[in-house]
């Protein structure tokens, strides 16, 4: 009985809370999605009064209308407002890459900080279609690249015949950007069926098994971007 009272309050303290977060970095973004709600409104109630019909029947359909559709421009407004900031907030973080990654769907198995030095250099392990994406973030990128080699060779031993990519995150020179992350993975095409996954996943975790405790890289990993992933699928 006690849960549909709760959620809803929990929705909207994620949304406050996405609200509050967006608007640290972008100050007029209030303003943004009023005017894109007004944009959307007058849209809206233009094209449904177009359509056949009048009386007071056709000014409800309008201004239903003008209200839903506005409700959707400011909501799509938002949510890219939002994701940019919480992108201009991550960079430079410890593993902020990991919190980038949170942003991938279903289907996708995200694994933050699987190899680690003691310069804070670190690699995250996903695995999903492509078969597994090995993605290394640090300040330095020669450092990085080392870590993804010896990554690679503890995941070939496991994982024989298993597609491994390998992805610095950066601003550097071949590196791919936070905000564009996610849609690089997903763009590495599909090498691996879902029912094989299972068995992927299992021979990993002999590979985990003997890694033993990582030291994690000092302060949080950034984990913004779940709440506004968990947003856009509508929980």
């Amino acid at each position: 009985m006690s849960t549909p009272a709760t959620t809803p309050t929990t929705r909207r303290g994620q949304i406050m809370q996405t609200y509050q977060m967006a608007k640290r970095s972008d100050p007029r973004l209030g303003w943004i999605i009023l005017g894109a709600f007004v944009v959307g409104a007058a849209l809206g109630f233009g094209l449904m009064w177009l359509l056949p019909g009048d009386g007071v029947l056709s000014l409800i359909i309008s201004i239903v209308g003008a209200l839903m559709i506005g409700l959707l421009f400011a909501l799509l407004i938002f949510g890219r407002r939002a994701q940019r900031a919480a992108y201009a907030q991550m960079e430079g973080q410890p593993a902020a890459a990991a919190g980038a990654l949170q942003m991938l769907k279903r289907g996708w198995k995200v694994d933050p900080v699987v190899g680690f030095t003691k310069q804070q250099d670190v690699v995250h392990r996903v695995v999903g279609p492509p078969g597994i994406v090995l993605v290394g973030e640090g300040s330095s990128q020669a450092r990085v690249k080392q870590l993804l080699v010896n990554e690679r060779k503890k995941h070939e031993r496991v994982a024989y015949g298993v597609p491994i990519h390998e992805i610095v995150a950066g601003r550097g020179e071949g590196e791919i950007p936070l905000p564009k992350l996610v849609r690089h993975v997903q763009k590495l095409g599909r090498s691996v069926k879902p029912a094989e996954m299972t068995d992927i996943l299992q021979r990993l975790k002999a590979l985990d098994a003997q890694r033993g405790k990582l030291p994690l890289p000092k302060g949080p990993i950034p984990t913004s971007m779940k709440g506004m992933r968990s947003q856009q699928r509508g929980r």
